[in-house]
């Protein structure tokens, strides 16, 4: 299925040893894609994983620390936490904060806490529900001093964008791209009649339309995208999209790297479900 709703869809808790944060996931052949929802005031500890992650607030702010660097994020600031970099993700005293999240599947959507170990083999978010239930998780002793937590030598990951998700319209076509190892996020936005297509999709894609609407086809599967729709374009897949109407559109974009289909292709994808 390429399109999805994401306020529709059901929310999954699945880190609550470390965050407060819920919300759907839609998983790709290399990439999760959720919204990551937090109350006011509520977030998470200091964590980490081995794999990428990619974040972009739409609603609200996080009080966010990757590394050392601490900043209050609004939307239209991108932020990159690299492989095993520490980070937290709070949303203000303010309001509810809502953000997209992208990680790749070389992990699955568990972490571990900065001052632990990780674990021998990525656990499935169905292991760590029932082991929270048996009271028997994280199951050993934290060993700080085994701890793979990056803090030093990170270099920038916050990176604005846009100053307001509904500032005013572009005058011509522009994109702002950040490329990862795993994966690469992009803030696009598009006027009035501009379209691209792909008769086999290079990478795999996923496009959140922020603002506007997208006349979008995957393999045969029409729609007309609207603010809070997802599209899902699979790698290989053939598909075309074009801003319709009037007004210009904003969405994000993300999509696989070569190096990370290589791995996955070679090693497997991480199971977040199963296991």
């Amino acid at each position: 299925m390429p399109f999805f709703r994401i306020d529709e869809m059901k929310r999954h808790h699945l880190n609550p040893h470390l965050s407060s944060g819920e919300g759907p996931v839609i998983e790709g052949q290399y990439m999760y894609f959720r919204i990551n929802i937090k109350r006011a005031g509520t977030g998470s500890e200091m964590h980490y994983h081995p794999n990428e992650l990619m974040t972009f607030p739409i609603t609200g702010k996080i009080n966010c620390v990757v590394g050392k660097e601490r900043q209050i994020v609004p939307p239209g600031t991108f932020v990159h936490v690299p492989s095993c970099a520490r980070h937290s993700f709070r949303a203000t005293e303010d309001g509810e904060v809502q953000y997209l999240y992208i990680k790749d599947r070389t992990w699955t959507l568990i972490g571990s806490a900065a001052d632990e170990a990780l674990p021998d083999a990525a656990p499935s978010a169905t292991q760590v529900a029932k082991a929270l239930k048996e009271g028997k998780w994280p199951g050993k002793a934290k060993e700080p001093q085994n701890s793979q937590a990056i803090v030093e030598g990170l270099g920038r990951c916050f990176y604005p964008m846009i100053e307001a998700l509904d500032a005013p319209p572009a005058s011509a076509h522009c994109e702002q791209w950040v490329e990862g190892a795993n994966m690469a996020f992009g803030f696009i936005e598009s006027l009035a009649g501009y379209g691209r297509n792909s008769d086999a999709s290079p990478h795999e894609m996923f496009i959140y339309v922020i603002q506007g609407a997208l006349d979008a086809e995957v393999d045969g599967e029409k729609k007309r995208a609207v603010p809070g729709d997802l599209i899902h374009m699979p790698k290989n897949s053939a598909w075309r999209w074009q801003v319709a109407g009037k007004d210009n559109a904003r969405y994000a974009m993300v999509r696989s790297t070569p190096k990370l289909e290589a791995e996955i292709e070679h090693n497997g994808a991480a199971d977040n479900w199963r296991g």
